[in-house]
This record gives structure tokens, sequence and C-alpha cells, in this order.
């Protein structure tokens, strides 16, 4: 089940909240539905794989945990903040790093998840317990253009 408080407007946060699965076709839709079309898919990827990490490792796919999803607009800022109801996560990196540090070191998918969420957004923050993530995108840089094109 998914549950929606209201959509963002302005300042406001709206709210998206659901049982932890991998099925995230319609929670992705709802979470990118304002994002300018050339931004979609990379914005789309990059919530993917932090929704993901939230129900799988953060949730262990317990449909009896909830994966809380708050986002707004504000201006040409879009925020998300993602809780899961897990035992934490310690991130070995900082907002001010090279994402081209934390590359996978072989074919394995280990750390493809973090690469791609510090290549996607513009901010990158876990709490102290890591059972929160913030991700905001400046969409308006006049300089930088999205990843897909």
């Amino acid at each position: 089940m998914i549950a929606i408080s209201k959509r963002p407007t302005g300042r406001t946060w709206a709210t998206i909240s659901f049982a932890s699965t991998l099925y995230l076709c319609p929670i992705l839709d709802l979470l990118v539905a304002e994002i300018p079309d050339q931004w979609q898919l990379e914005v789309r990827l990059g919530l993917q794989e932090a929704l993901v990490n939230a129900a799988k490792h953060g949730n262990k796919l317990d449909p009896s945990k909830t994966v809380v999803v708050r986002f707004a607009t504000i201006a040409d800022h879009y925020c998300w903040v993602i809780s899961d109801q897990g035992s934490g996560f310690s991130p070995c990196c900082k907002c001010e790093i090279d994402p081209d540090e934390h590359l996978p070191p072989d074919e394995s998918e280990c750390g493809r998840g973090l690469y791609i969420l510090y290549k996607v957004f513009d901010q990158v923050n876990w709490n102290a317990e890591g059972t929160e993530l913030s991700l905001c995108k400046h969409i308006k840089t006049r300089y930088k253009l999205p990843l897909f094109r």
C-alpha cells in the first residue's frame, strides 16, 4: 500500500510512505513528476538507488516496515528525505568528496548505489543514525547538463 499526504507546492513538503518492496515504479513516477523532462531519467535512477537501499538494506524487505519519503520543490531545488526503519548505515564518505573514489573496486555491484547517488545529486547527507538520507538537486544550474540526454 502507498500513502500520499499531498503534492508539494512552494515550500510545502509532501510525504509518500510504502511497505518495503522493490516494486517502485508508481512511487518513482510520483517523485519525479515535477522534474523537468531532460532531468527525469537521471533523477529517477538516483531515487531508485536510494529507495532500493532503504527497502532492501535498511528494512531487509520486511513488509511490516515502512519507507517514508518527504519531498519538496523550493525554487529550482528539488529535495527528498528518505527514511527507513532499519538498524542504520554508516557511510564512509562525506559530501565534499569525489564520487569517482566510490566506484566499486571490481565488477561487483557493491558500492554502485553510493557512486550513483554522489553523481546524480548535488547534496547527499545521512542523519547520525544512518536511517535517513537527504538528497537535493539544483536543476537550473547554468553550466551543468544532465548525465543522460
